[in-house]
């Protein structure tokens, strides 16, 4: 009797995925957390509109989702001032990153990102056979300059950047970037990852052609439209590219009650307002803790904050696990010298309280 017969690349890949959830750490410590503030989560939820939008749906949960994303797609366009043509939606803009790899990256290719930057776009990379290139953050940013040298140095395929970036909420203004695409090496894509703009000071977002064909943009209704269960993202670029994802997406793959959602969300612009100005209040909230305990926090342009903990990244794991030991569910950044810090999601009054009251017991047990 014999088992399945793996791909080589399957046999060589590690058994690991790019995070551990907040449920898996629960059954690991036997209870719910109190505070769930790890994950990047908009703890202050969707619009009550696109909840009831998706509760009105639910009778007709037999049927499957538009295969076209038709009306998303549309009202998308509408509101970003572009064609229907230019917009693909997907499973989040962890499938999204996906499909993408899977269309223009094979075994060998080059691939640039950070050192430390979001491990679910190395984790696909790796999955078709990627090779992949990093250069480290400068001064907590990541770095676009540094990005196209070695984009040109290797002749990558794909380079990400994200902006503003997870996991330091730090940001690039749009100019910037629109700048260093001088850079961009001959048949090398961007990803710029969108997913907290709306929570960005303006500028922040890239104002770049939406035919320019050297850029992809990755957008979400998981961070500020509150809606991360649903799994709903969207990617705009030239209509080209956008129409080569149907040669390889799965047509089918989003639920039909999270379109709907998804479009009710969109269609309320002043939830979205409210969602972003309680992110804000809860942005500084979460600096005065950590200023209140001796430690300072970056600078953030998403609904996170890091937190530098002010030694390396052992010292801030110990601080994590004493958070977590306390029921407060926080992550880290991976790699040297960002590890030196926790990421603490924005939450509400009840949720930062509880942190509040963790991280001084969490900070001496550390240092003990």
């Amino acid at each position: 009797m014999t088992g399945p017969r793996y791909t080589p690349l399957t046999d060589q890949l590690p058994s690991t995925v790019p995070f551990v959830g907040p449920e898996a750490h629960e059954r690991a410590i036997g209870r719910p957390f109190d505070a769930r503030l790890g994950a990047n989560e908009n703890i202050f939820g969707p619009s009550p509109k696109a909840i009831a939008a998706i509760q009105a749906s639910v009778g007709e949960i037999w049927k499957y989702g538009d295969s076209e994303n038709h009306d998303l797609r549309a009202a998308l366009a509408t509101d970003l001032g572009i064609t229907p043509s230019n917009i693909v939606v997907g499973e989040g803009i962890d499938g999204l990153l996906g499909y993408l790899v899977r269309l223009l990256v094979g075994a060998g290719d080059a691939v640039v990102t950070s050192d430390g930057a979001y491990p679910t776009f190395n984790y696909h990379v790796a999955g078709f056979g990627g090779v992949l290139h990093k250069v480290p953050y400068k001064d907590d940013h990541e770095d676009p300059a540094a990005l196209m040298a070695k984009a040109a140095e290797v002749d990558a395929k794909l380079v990400y950047l994200a902006n503003p970036d997870n996991p330091m909420g730090t940001w690039h203004a749009g100019a910037d970037i629109i700048a260093a695409l001088d850079n961009l090496p001959e048949g090398a894509l961007l990803v710029l990852d969108e997913a907290y703009v709306e929570f960005a000071p303006a500028g922040t977002a890239a104002e770049i052609d939406i035919n320019d064909p050297r850029v992809i943009r990755m957008r979400t209704f998981s961070k500020a439209y509150g809606m991360a269960g649903a799994r709903v993202g969207y990617a705009l670029g030239a209509a080209p590219l956008i129409t080569a994802f149907n040669k390889i997406r799965n047509h089918f793959g989003m639920n039909r009650s999270a379109q709907i959602g998804a479009l009710a969300a969109l269609a309320d612009q002043p939830y979205l307002a409210e969602t972003c100005a309680k992110v804000a209040t809860a942005r500084e909230e979460i600096m005065r803790i950590a200023a209140d305990n001796g430690l300072s926090a970056l600078p953030s342009a998403t609904n996170f904050v890091a937190i530098d903990c002010g030694q390396g990244g052992d010292f801030a794991k110990a601080v994590l696990d004493g958070l977590v030991n306390r029921g407060v569910f926080v992550r880290m950044p991976f790699v040297a010298p960002q590890n030196r810090c926790i990421r603490v999601s924005a939450g509400r009054a009840e949720d930062l309280a509880a942190f509040a009251a963790a991280l001084p017991e969490a900070l001496s047990e550390a240092r003990g």
